[in-house]
Formats: C-alpha cells, sequence, structure tokens
C-alpha cells in the first residue's frame, strides 16, 4: 500500500467516525463504540475493496455487504455516504422518526444496503444465503460481512459458519471485529467465545489474525482471501473499541450511549486534531 492510498483511507476512516458520531449525538440514541472500531475495514472495503455503484444499487453483478453486527449502522451510514449512496447531510437524522436512517439498516429504505439487520447472529447467516446464491448462478460476485464479538456468543453464527464451510464458499469473507467488549462488559466474563480463531479454524475456514486499525494489514488480509479456494475466509480482526476518541476507548460504558453535547464537541476536536496531522480538511 503507497503513502497516498494509506493518507486516503485514514482521512475517510476518521470522517466516517464524525458522521457516525454526528448521528448518535443527534438522535441521543445510538452506538458510538463499536461504530468505531469498525470505521476503518469500512473505509477500506467501500473505497477500495468491494465492486459496488451508488448509481445502481441494485446491480446483480456488485459485491454484496451485510452488517451483521447491525447496532453498528452509524458507521455504515458514514460509509454509504463517502461513497454517494446517500447525502451526508442526512446522517442527523439517525433515528428519527421520519428519518429512513434508523437504528439497525433497512434494505428496503437505504440505497446501498444489501441485508437488514439487528437481530445477531442473523446477518453471517444472510451472507451464507447470498454467497451460495452467487456459487449456484455462477456469479462472480464476493460477501463481505462484519461480525462483532459478543455477537459470536450466538449459537446462530456457529450454524452459519458450518454452512459455509460445508458448502466451500470461497466467496464469502466474514471479518469480527475484536474489541474485547460487550454491552454487559469483557466479553470473556459474558460467555467466553474464544479462542475465535482456532474454533473458525476447526469448522472449516481458512483465518487471518489482524490489527483492525492498520490499513497494510487489511489490505493484505482481503487481498489473501481472493487467493483461497474452496473455503470460506475469517479474518479475527483485534480492534479498539471507541478508536480515535480517547474517552471512548476501551470502555464498555460507551457500547450503547449517545454523547452530550461538551463530549461530542471534545470527539469531534479529537478527530479534526487527528485529520489535520495527517494534513486533510476538517
Amino acid at each position: 500500500m503507497n503513502s497516498v492510498m494509506e493518507k486516503n483511507l485514514k482521512l475517510a476512516a476518521a470522517d466516517i467516525k464524525k458522521m457516525a458520531l454526528e448521528g448518535v449525538h443527534a438522535a441521543k440514541a445510538g452506538h458510538p463504540g463499536g461504530s468505531l472500531s469498525i470505521a476503518e475495514v469500512l473505509a477500506y472495503l467501500y473505497l477500495e475493496e468491494m465492486k459496488v455503484d451508488s448509481k445502481n444499487p441494485k446491480d446483480e453483478n456488485r459485491d454484496r455487504f451485510v452488517l451483521s453486527k447491525g447496532h453498528c449502522a452509524p458507521a455504515l451510514y458514514g460509509a454509504l455516504a463517502l461513497k454517494g449512496f446517500l447525502p451526508r447531510e442526512d446522517i442527523k437524522t439517525l433515528r428519527k422518526a421520519d428519518s429512513y436512517l434508523q437504528g439497525h439498516p433497512d434494505m428496503k429504505g437505504v440505497p446501498g444496503v444489501d441485508m437488514s439487520t439487528g437481530s445477531l447472529g442473523q446477518g453471517i447467516s444472510a451472507a451464507c444465503g447470498m454467497a451460495l446464491a452467487g456459487k449456484i448462478s455462477n456469479k462472480d460476485y464476493r460477501v463481505y460481512t462484519v461480525l462483532g464479538d459478543g455477537e459470536s456468543e450466538e449459537g446462530q453464527v456457529w450454524e452459519a459458519a458450518m454452512f459455509a464451510a460445508h458448502y466451500k464458499l470461497d466467496n464469502l469473507v466474514a471479518y469480527l471485529d475484536f474489541n474485547g467488549l460487550q454491552i454487559d462488559g469483557d466479553i470473556t466474563e459474558v460467555m467466553n467465545p474464544t479462542p475465535l480463531d482456532e474454533k473458525f479454524k476447526a469448522f472449516g475456514w481458512h483465518v487471518i489474525v489482524i490489527d483492525g486499525h492498520n490499513f497494510e494489514d487489511i489490505e493484505k488480509a482481503f487481498n489473501e482471501a481472493k487467493t483461497v479456494k474452496g473455503k470460506p475466509t475469517f479474518i479475527l480482526a483485534k480492534s479498539v473499541k471507541g478508536k480515535g476518541v480517547s474517552f471512548m476507548e476501551n470502555q464498555a460504558g460507551w457500547h450503547g450511549v449517545a454523547p452530550n453535547d461538551e463530549e461530542y464537541a471534545k470527539a469531534v476536536a479529537e478527530l479534526d486534531e487527528y485529520i489535520a496531522s495527517l494534513g486533510g480538511v476538517n
């Protein structure tokens, strides 16, 4: 990855974080912590990896994306805005009664959303179905899904894992955001699902472990996934909940709480300072 590409992706991820926070603050509700921890992968997927076109969001040959951890929709909306699927100014309508941008993704109302999600565990199952459909119809599109680590406590995730390996879905990539925290605290204390890399490997997946905030790691992982034949790929991304905002980082309390005016201003100031350090425009 060259330095210009890396810089642009860092700027995009920071912008996604700002939009996610803007939406949650305006709504006075939402999920900032997990939205911030997936901003980098969303920036990479939408700006570099996936074949999608905002002018033709239902193109049957497009790559598919499923946000299995649907409560982190604020980050997805930010990525969709960057890609031109929706106006940036609509972000501030998040969770309003008359808005199409609700707290979880809605495939019927939001351009670029391929699957409505919210009930944890169901998104990866839908992604498996999309990948199998692509195989059956001899399409060359790829399917990407982002899961939460707390979500991996759901039994349906493991049914999907077994399904994907059985049907040799090598057009499927599951990216798990391993920030170690869920709404009730440390995942290992709530219902320990680790070691997730070894478990997915035992289920028949190709497994890659990366730093979820390092764009070189992210690029290498997705490039490697495209070389894998006969099995799905699982990317275990070690991340930081609330990444990019000092007082939110590694704090389970920011799983589902909106910042007040003072906290929002501080968070935006930190992100703007980071953007400025990269030579970007706030």
